[in-house]
This record gives C-alpha cells, structure tokens and sequence, in this order.
C-alpha cells in the first residue's frame, strides 16, 4: 500500500495547477523576452482594435514550454475578448467543433493546441469557418445526406504547434499571422525565476536564481517547474533560502546537470554513443532503445540537444557529436559524422 505522503490527491493536484496558472503574466506588457513576436502581435493587436476588426488568424510554433498558450490568453485579454481553448487530439468529429464556434462572440478567440493533430476531415471544416466564417453543418446522413450552411461570427483562431512541419499547407496558408518562439537566454529566464520566486514568497539570491536558470534549458515552464522543486529542497534542508550551492544541490539530486540534461537526455545520447556506435541511427531505433514515444523525442528532446551542439539530424540518422562523447567522458571517435541542413 501507498504511504499517505506518496499519495497525490485531486486537491494537491488543483493547488499545483492554481499555483502554475498565477506564474502567468497578466498582461504582454509583462511577458519576458521573444522580444520580435512581441512587438508584431502588439503591432496586430492594435491595429484590429484601431479598426474594430477581429484580429487575424494566428499560428505559434516552437518547442514546448515557451509560452505558445500564455500569449493566446493575453492576447484575448488586450483584445478585452473571450477566449475557448481545446487541443487537437481531443477534437474527433466536425461536431466536436461546431458548438464551440457556433458560441464564439465576434472578435472572440479560439485557441486549438497542437494544432498539427486536428484529423484531416476537421482541418477541411474549419477551412470555410476561417475563411468565410461559415459551417456546413450534416442533418442527414446516408445516400440522401444534406447539409446547412451556418453563419459565424468573425472570430480570430490561433493555433499552437510543436511540429511546423506537420501542418498542412492549406492550414498553414490560412494563418495571417505566423510567429516562431525560441528558446529563452539566461538573462530572461533569470528575470522569469526572480519574478516567480517573488509570488511564490521563496527567498533565492542572485546566484541561486542564476544557476537554476542556467540548467532550465532555455524554456520557462521548466524553469518554474525546477524553482518549485529547489524550493522544496530549500524548505527542508536549507532554511528556506535558495542559493547557488543549495540549487547546484538539489538539481544534482533530481539528475539535473550543468547543462540542464536531465536523466532521459542522457540516457538518449548514452544509448547512441554505447548501443548503436555514435550513430547515424534512426529516431524509432532510439525511442525503442531507451522506452521513449518517438514524437516526444523529436518534440520535447532533440531541439534542445541540437541547441547545445549535443546531437545532429543527418540524412541517415541522428548522430552524437563530439561534445556528447566528452560530456560523457568518452573519446570522441576520429571520424565522426557532420551535422547536416537537412533533417530526417
């Protein structure tokens, strides 16, 4: 049996998800760093309030955890409009859309995360809703089926990708509004950490702050989610005070490195070096390797590891670089293969 302490109750879980939502900025003006997105979607944003018009149809895409959702909602709130959120795995039929647009207000916002997984019959019935805010809705089926034609009001769709690659291009071409994030430096990460540190009440000096966001890999979800662990470790072996020494010890104890590698990085990187020679080797071989979905290695893992010059994408394989190898504390072979611009 579970001890009490091991056991995650629903309360524990919505005080977790209150805590992450305060973290949010509430206005742009607020939001740390992507300095250029920022400044074209203020440009947008007050543009369409200057006409009264919804503001255009807006895609971000970036790795996860860079705050492709927190922009959707300060969006909706320069905008003063509502907003209704879902993702594209939850959305199975046409059906599943039409209430949610048919509820939408002018100007109002629907934001659809990881928007490259709307099947291929949704992507097909949003097009006329995005283009001429219009649905067809079925009240029949079989060899007499009809459909309605339903007017929307004008509303403005966001998509959030982590995969740009996988949209369509007739979705793609329907978005007027298409906005990269990128990984964040430490200087905005430390300010992200300072300021979280500040609502959570958690006494962390300059040092402390700076070594966790040096190991946050450049994304703020993570640095937030190490803040609150560290604080942890502060609470109770530290007197609440996070400095550099009591951070560098608590990230070493959740296998967090210099780098910000955690366990499942290494164990990538490991098992291409050891098992299949330093590569090339295919993504599926890697994921089956270490017991990973092969999306979430190319989502969640390899950006970062090619940000820190860890892992290439060859035409033949992903490949460990010599900065792998001695990260580890292998000699790097004599011969290894180039990174190349093209991806598998």
């Amino acid at each position: 049996m579970m001890a009490r302490s091991e056991i995650t109750t629903p309360e524990a879980l919505e005080s977790e998800r209150l805590s992450d939502a305060a973290l949010r900025p509430s206005r742009l003006d607020e939001f740390v760093g992507q300095a250029k997105v920022k400044e074209s979607l203020q440009i947008a944003i007050d543009a369409a309030k200057q006409r009264k018009e919804p503001l255009d149809h807006t895609l971000f895409f970036g790795p996860p955890g860079l705050g492709k959702t927190t922009l959707a909602l300060l969006m909706a709130k320069e905008l003063d409009v509502s907003i209704r959120t879902t993702s594209g795995p939850v959305l199975e039929r046409p059906g599943d859309l039409v209430g949610m647009l048919t509820s939408l207000k002018a100007g109002d916002i629907l934001f659809i995360d990881e928007v490259h997984r709307l099947r291929p019959a949704l992507e097909e019935f949003l097009y006329p809703a995005m283009e001429e805010f219009r649905v067809d809705v079925r009240i029949a089926d079989g060899p007499h089926a009809q459909t309605l034609p339903m007017q929307l009001e004008r509303f403005t769709l966001i998509g959030a990708t982590t995969r740009f690659g996988l949209l369509t291009p007739p979705l793609r071409a329907r978005f007027g509004l298409v906005e990269r994030l990128h990984y964040y430096p430490p200087d905005d990460l430390v300010q992200i950490i300072t300021r979280s540190a500040g609502i959570l009440g958690v006494g962390a000096d300059a040092a402390g702050v700076a070594e966790i966001a040096r190991r946050s890999r450049g994304t703020p979800r993570v640095a937030n989610r190490l803040l609150k662990r560290v604080r942890d470790y502060a609470q109770v072996r530290a007197g609440g005070k996070i400095t550099a020494a009591v951070a560098a010890e608590a990230l070493k104890r959740l296998d967090v490195d210099e780098f910000g590698l955690d366990d499942m990085d290494a164990r990538i990187l490991k098992a291409i070096i050891e098992m299949f020679e330093g590569g090339p080797v295919g993504v599926q071989t890697v994921a089956a390797a270490v017991g990973e979905d092969p999306g979430t290695l190319e989502e969640v893992y390899e950006p970062f590891l090619m940000q820190q010059g860890f892992l290439a994408r060859t035409p033949r394989g992903r490949v460990a670089t010599p900065a792998a190898y001695r990260h580890f504390g292998f000699v790097p072979p004599k011969s290894t293969e180039q990174p190349s611009i093209f991806e598998t």
